[in-house]
Formats: C-alpha cells, sequence, structure tokens
C-alpha cells in the first residue's frame, strides 16, 4: 500500500485499490450488457408503474432509431428537459445508443438559462416535458433546436391511469401553461415511428464526450463539463466497488427523489444502481414529502440518495417515524454537506447509516464515499473511491501536509475532459499535471478520511479571521427550535465583512435573543452572527441544496 494514500487501509473487506477503466469500450456496451444479464427484471419504476429491462433495452432502441431518422447524427446534442419520469430513462439510453450527446437540462430553468445553455451546447433537438414547454416557445427561434418531443407526466403510465393524471396536471392543478410549439410530437409518436427503422451498431470511442453537464452558474456563467465515455464508466464502476460489498445484485430496491438529470442521481442510480439490477423508483416530485414516504410504505426500501435538505424534511415529517426502515441498507448523501445533527438524527430514527459522499460535476462527480458500515465516520466527506487520488494543495498548487487546511485536489479516471468551448475556464480548474482544482477548503486525517471545511468564494472574512458557513449553519442546525439556516458574508465597515444568517424556525417561538445567547455560548466573537433574519424560507436549488449566492444577491 502507498504511503501517500492512507485511505486504502480503511476500505471496506473486497473494495478494490482501482478499477478498470477500460472494463468498457464505451457506455453503451455497459447497459446493453445490463440490459441483456437482467432481461425480466423491473428497472425503473414510477407512480406505481415499472418498466422492465427488456422493456427499456426494446424502447430506447426504438427512440434512437427515431432520431437518427429526424436527420440527427452521432455527436449531435440533445436536451432531455423533464422531471423524474419513466421517459428519461428511455430517452436517455435511446439518445446515447444513436451516438447523441446528452445536455441534461433543469426544467425549472427560466427563459434566459434554457437559451443559454441550448446556445452554448448547440443542442439541437429536446425531450421536454409539456409543463414547460411555455418557456421554450419564448427562445427556441433563438437556439439551434429544430427537433422538439413533448411528453406529458401521465403519458407512459397507461391509458387509464394516465388520462387521470393528465387530466389533474392540466385541468385540475393549471401546471401545463399554453404554448404553440411548431412540428411538435409526443414521445410515443417518437417510440412508434421509431420502430420502422433500425438502429445501428454505435462505434463509440472510450474519449468521446457523451454528457455536457451543466454546472449550476453559482459561479458565475454556467459551464458545460465535457463527460466522457471513459469518465463516465469510471465513477459508474468506482462507486459500484465502494457499495458491491453491502449490496446483492438483482435484490435492491433504490428510491431516487433526486431527478435523474442532476449529476449525482444520473452516475449512482441511473448507471451504478442500475447495473447490478437493482429496481429504481423515481419520485417525479422531491418536495412532495409525502410522496417519498408513500413508497416506504409500498416497498421495501433498500438504499435511499438524497441531499441534507431532503434528510432534514423527511425526519420533521410527522409520519416519517412510524415507517418501516428495516429493509433500509444505505442512505447516500451528497450535493451539499451533510449537517452532524442530521446524519445522527437520522440513524436515530432509521438505524441505517446517513453515509456523506463528495464529488463535483467536473468529477462525474463521485470523488469520495463513507462506507456504508460502521467504519464511516460522520463530519467527514469520506474516503477516495479506487483509482482516486486526493490531496490537499496550497494557493501554488504545492501539496500540504496531513491535517493542514487549503483546497481539495482530485485525480482519476472521472475527472472531466475540460468544460466545452471555453479553454481559458479549463486551464484554470485543470493543472497541467491532471489534478482538478475543486475550490473547496478542507484537509485529511492521519486515516485517509476528508474533511471540508467550506467553498472558497462562500468563506467569510472577519477582521481578517476566516469564517466558514459550514460551521456556523451546523451548529445552529443543533438547536431545537431551527429547522433550516443559510449563513453569508456581508458587508462591514469596523470588519470587512459580519456574519449574517437567515433562519426558517421549527418552533415559531424561538426569539432573536435565544439565538445570539445560543451563539455566545458557541462562538468565538467574530464566528458570532452579527444579523440575524427569520424567513418562511430559504433559496433551494431544484434538488434542495440551499442558495446562499440568492442570499446574498439579495442583499446586494
Amino acid at each position: 500500500m502507498s504511503d501517500d494514500r492512507p485511505w486504502l487501509k480503511n476500505y471496506p473487506s473486497g473494495v478494490p485499490a482501482n478499477i478498470n477503466p477500460n472494463e468498457y469500450q464505451n457506455l453503451v456496451e455497459m447497459f446493453e450488457e445490463t440490459f441483456e444479464k437482467y432481461r425480466k427484471l423491473p428497472a425503473f419504476q414510477c407512480m406505481g408503474k415499472s418498466i422492465t429491462f427488456d422493456q427499456l433495452d426494446k424502447m430506447s432502441k426504438q427512440f434512437g432509431a427515431y432520431l437518427l431518422s429526424r436527420g440527427l447524427e452521432p455527436g449531435d446534442k440533445i436536451a432531455l428537459m423533464m422531471p423524474n419520469l419513466l421517459q428519461y430513462p428511455i430517452a436517455l439510453f435511446g439518445a446515447l445508443r444513436a451516438g447523441l450527446v446528452i445536455v441534461n437540462t433543469n426544467p425549472l430553468y427560466t427563459p434566459r438559462e434554457m437559451k443559454h445553455q441550448f446556445s452554448d451546447s448547440g443542442a439541437k433537438a429536446i425531450v421536454i416535458a409539456e409543463n414547460f414547454a411555455a418557456n421554450l416557445e419564448k427562445i427556441i427561434h433563438d437556439t439551434p433546436i429544430k427537433t422538439v418531443i413533448v411528453t406529458s407526466i401521465g403519458e407512459m403510465l397507461g391509458a387509464v391511469k394516465g388520462t387521470l393524471t393528465n387530466f389533474v396536471v392540466r385541468t385540475v392543478k393549471g401546471m401545463v401553461p399554453k404554448y404553440n410549439l411548431a412540428n411538435t410530437v409526443t414521445f410515443k409518436e417518437a417510440l412508434s415511428q421509431g420502430k420502422k427503422f433500425t438502429l445501428p451498431d454505435l462505434d463509440g470511442k472510450p474519449e468521446d464526450v457523451i454528457v455536457l453537464q451543466y454546472t449550476g452558474g453559482t459561479t458565475g456563467v454556467s459551464k458545460g463539463a465535457m463527460l466522457t465515455n471513459r469518465n463516465l464508466i469510471s465513477n459508474m464502476l468506482q462507486f459500484r466497488a465502494m457499495i458491491r460489498p453491502f449490496l446483492k445484485e438483482r435484490e435492491e430496491v433504490a428510491l431516487s427523489p433526486l431527478p435523474m438529470y442532476h449529476i449525482f442521481a444520473f452516475s449512482v442510480n441511473a448507471l451504478a444502481l442500475m447495473s447490478i439490477g437493482s429496481r429504481t423508483i423515481l419520485i417525479t416530485n422531491a418536495r412532495d414529502i409525502g410522496s417519498i414516504l408513500k413508497e416506504f410504505k409500498n416497498d421495501k426500501i433498500t438504499i435511499l440518495t438524497g441531499v441534507n435538505t431532503l434528510f432534514n424534511a423527511m425526519l420533521n415529517h410527522k409520519d416519517f417515524a412510524s415507517l418501516d426502515f428495516s429493509s433500509l441498507k444505505a442512505t447516500a448523501g451528497g450535493g451539499m454537506a451533510v449537517q452532524r445533527v442530521v446524519a445522527e438524527k437520522w440513524k436515530e430514527v432509521t438505524g441505517c447509516n446517513l453515509s456523506e459522499g463528495y464529488g463535483l460535476t467536473e468529477s462525474s462527480p463521485v470523488a469520495t464515499v463513507n462506507p456504508i458500515d460502521e467504519t464511516g465516520q460522520i463530519g467527514t466527506i469520506g474516503i477516495p473511491v479506487p483509482s482516486t487520488d486526493m490531496r490537499i494543495a496550497n494557493e501554488e498548487d504545492q501539496p500540504l501536509a496531513v491535517g493542514e487546511v487549503g483546497e481539495i485536489q482530485i485525480k482519476g479516471p472521472q475527472i472531466m475532459k475540460g468544460y466545452y468551448n471555453r479553454p481559458e475556464e479549463t486551464s484554470n480548474t485543470l493543472s497541467p499535471d491532471g489534478w482538478l482544482r475543486t475550490g473547496d477548503i478542507g484537509l485529511m486525517q492521519p486515516d485517509g478520511f476528508f474533511k471540508i471545511v467550506d467553498r472558497k468564494k462562500d468563506m467569510i472574512l472577519v477582521s481578517g479571521f476566516n469564517v466558514y458557513p459550514n460551521e456556523i449553519e451546523d451548529v445552529l442546525a443543533m438547536h431545537p427550535k431551527i429547522l433550516e439556516v443559510a449563513a453569508i458574508g456581508v458587508p462591514d465597515e469596523k470588519s470587512t465583512e459580519a456574519v449574517k444568517v437567515f433562519i426558517v424556525k421549527k418552533d415559531k417561538s424561538l426569539t432573536e435573543k435565544e439565538v445570539r445567547e445560543y451563539c455566545t455560548e458557541q462562538f468565538t466573537g467574530y464566528k458570532k452572527p452579527k444579523h440575524i433574519v427569520f424567513r418562511d424560507e430559504l433559496p433551494k436549488t431544484n434538488v434542495g441544496k440551499i442558495l446562499r449566492r440568492a442570499l446574498r444577491d439579495e442583499k446586494a
């Protein structure tokens, strides 16, 4: 074992130090093998309707053949813009089989954000849920998109349930604004037309870019991370290697509240868990906590993926503690820091560890995982996955000693090729020798477990002292009367910046005085919030990540 990879001694039994990133030539080869191996098993389920691996195989072939019949060619870009629906994996695997490049798109994007992403990527086609088609209508003429496939929430749920679902969505809830898009086809029409054509075999190369995964844009203009066959195959194999000792092939039931267009669910649920024959239950609206709890009542869920705010919301739902968690083997948290109080409460209520992992869009995304057994450490982001090196570096990219605080940097086969059409941004993010500069501040413990301190850009400078919002939020979240909290820095004449916190109450009796008294007990002087604001809710991304940037912009 190498001395500079101390985490290897903490790998669970059976986890290899390295994976073979060349195990498959391309991602299509991997999932075609998976379809054949698990043909009769259910692959994905949504709103009670499921499709088998065999059905997914056939329908994705039809969809891919249809795309090529419309004049699209290998290398062309296709945007997928929908919540978690059965249509997503069909469209995803069909487009990849046709040799197209996936541009995952957040359905909640504004027309301005859509225009930027479609124009920047050069997308020529889109699969879009009808709920968001009115926004597409506003900007489509300013984009290269020529092929539009529109789908409805109920389209793949069967005649009776699908009709009823669409009636409720369209008429009762009024969730589909009127739109007028020319030459569109429905998803089912595309599948039907695709039966007339033959899908040619794909000769995809390991270094071919197959996904343009746009970063959230929280650090400026949203950029497309170029993810290759090799990147995504590697990350699928890396995550799978870490969980294989704890999970059984063909037997797992995975619950996916996170949308598949988000890189975490894309890599973990749509690829890694699918590759071992899991049945993945898709949650269409993760903000509807009741719909998530319903799946626990209907099924023996064995693995759940999510973000801290989701776990916190579930724990605070009145019916959550009464659910049966006897089958739950693993809970994986990513996308944002998992707060200690949430992880401890999760373990107490469910009996299952909440294992925090870490990664970025630029790392496809998984870089570290906490072992899901008792060797995992709350308060850390775990240990690097196989074939991955991590280090803590200073501003000059020089490695720092164990225990020292600096930038987390990552190297491995899952690191992106670069940003699409942005060579300068690429060179700023990737070092000449292949290290990904994450912009996250952290440290490595002697045992190889890593800790995140905070984002470089979120750090608050108070009178020359560094204050990390994660620490402020983590401590305040432990207060029994606080549900959610966000901390930012605001300009201050005396101290350069001051700490400002935004709090959502769990108990309405909470007062500013109580918060200040609690902070006096918990924080040294310069860390104490100078400004305290109570809110009914905090701004979040569609996957539940609190947007500090929006709070800073609001102040500005």
